[in-house]
């Protein structure tokens, strides 16, 4: 057994026993030559298997207020400040919300997310998001979720009294490339607002974004950020280049590079859901079942501004890998013993 393989064995014994690994290690991951790949997922997934045992869970998101944002994020469609072909139109009305919600349970969806595009919602926009929410828990066995941006503890409290049970807010990148794909807010207050979720006893769903001109570096700082604020989910999301954005010249990770990648964030976040989202399909190509040994969460019925995988194709992949679609609003992995507490 070579260097490499004596690395890689013995991965998944180590964190799951609560050793934290080094940047050092991170870096390592990132780079192990592709003929190890196997070998690195088979590590990965017991780690999987351990937290998570053979549960998936499908969830799906509804664009509830699109485009005409003034913040600048490279990657985005939605930026008000390039020149995308995308529909604007302001927050939907609280009978689409809950259709929408009707849609994610119809396609087996877990939790249903309401997205909203800006800095943040306004305080309208939050009760009315909420008024959609009583009525969708009252009748729907959904677990709802909200992304809303850099809003405050009150109306996180507002959500959470409502039913909202968990809050995406991604960093996106690491705090050291922040600046390079967004000049309008700073990455201290998408942090500070995590810390708000949690403070209020709300699950955290909070991610990244890769593709975008990061280094392995910022990466594994992303990685070790996560590990550091203990969120509940990671959504990873790899780039899909959109003309008029910035980023639209970018070329896209090989499906091996995003294997890594999410090898890592399991091997560093080993408690944590890790769901594959944006981008997964044209990104991870024929490596789509590989990854999904890792990973125990995914994004089913689309994306903000692009189309998705078909659901179908989606539960014959979890049926095909002999695992288990959990739905219905049912707890899985360690929300079985874990419920989150406010902060007293």
């Amino acid at each position: 057994m070579n260097n490499i393989e004596n690395f890689i064995n013995g991965l998944a014994e180590r964190v799951l026993n609560g050793e934290k690994l080094t940047k050092e290690e991170g870096l390592k991951i990132l780079n192990i030559p592709d003929e190890y790949l196997d070998l690195l997922i088979k590590e990965a997934s017991k780690v999987r298997e351990t937290v998570f045992q053979n549960e998936v869970e499908f969830c799906s998101l509804i664009n509830a207020k699109n485009g005409a944002c003034t913040e600048d994020c490279s990657f985005c469609a939605q930026s008000s400040k390039y020149p995308t072909p995308i529909n604007a139109y302001p927050l939907v009305p609280k009978e689409e919300l809950i259709e929408g919600a009707q849609k994610a349970v119809s396609i087996k969806a877990n939790r249903y997310c309401i997205v909203t595009s800006g800095r943040r919602a306004t305080k309208e926009e939050v009760e009315k998001i909420a008024e959609a929410v009583r009525e969708i828990k009252e009748n729907l066995p959904v677990k709802v979720c909200v992304s809303i941006g850099s809003v405050d503890e009150e109306d996180l409290r507002l959500l959470k009294e409502a039913g909202v049970e968990r809050v995406n807010h991604n960093l996106e990148t690491s705090e050291q490339f922040f600046p390079n794909i967004v000049t309008t807010h700073p990455w201290k207050e998408r942090y500070e607002t995590i810390k708000k979720i949690q403070k209020v006893g709300l699950s955290t769903c909070t991610g990244g974004i890769f593709g975008i001109g990061e280094s392995d570096e910022d990466i594994v700082n992303l990685a070790m950020t996560y590990r550091e604020l203990n969120v509940d989910s990671i959504p990873l999301n790899f780039l899909i280049p959109i003309p008029g954005t910035p980023l639209e010249n970018n070329k896209q990770l090989t499906p091996e590079k995003c294997i890594k990648i999410i090898a890592l964030f399991k091997f560093f976040n080993p408690q944590s859901e890790i769901r594959l989202c944006g981008g997964r399909e044209q990104n991870l190509r024929e490596y789509h079942d590989k990854a999904m040994e890792i990973a125990n969460c995914l994004m089913a019925g689309g994306y903000l501004t692009r189309a998705g995988r078909a659901p179908g194709k989606d539960e014959k992949m979890i049926k095909r890998l002999n695992r288990k679609l959990i739905t219905q609003g049912e707890l899985f992995g360690k929300y079985k013993q874990k419920p989150v507490q406010a902060e007293t």
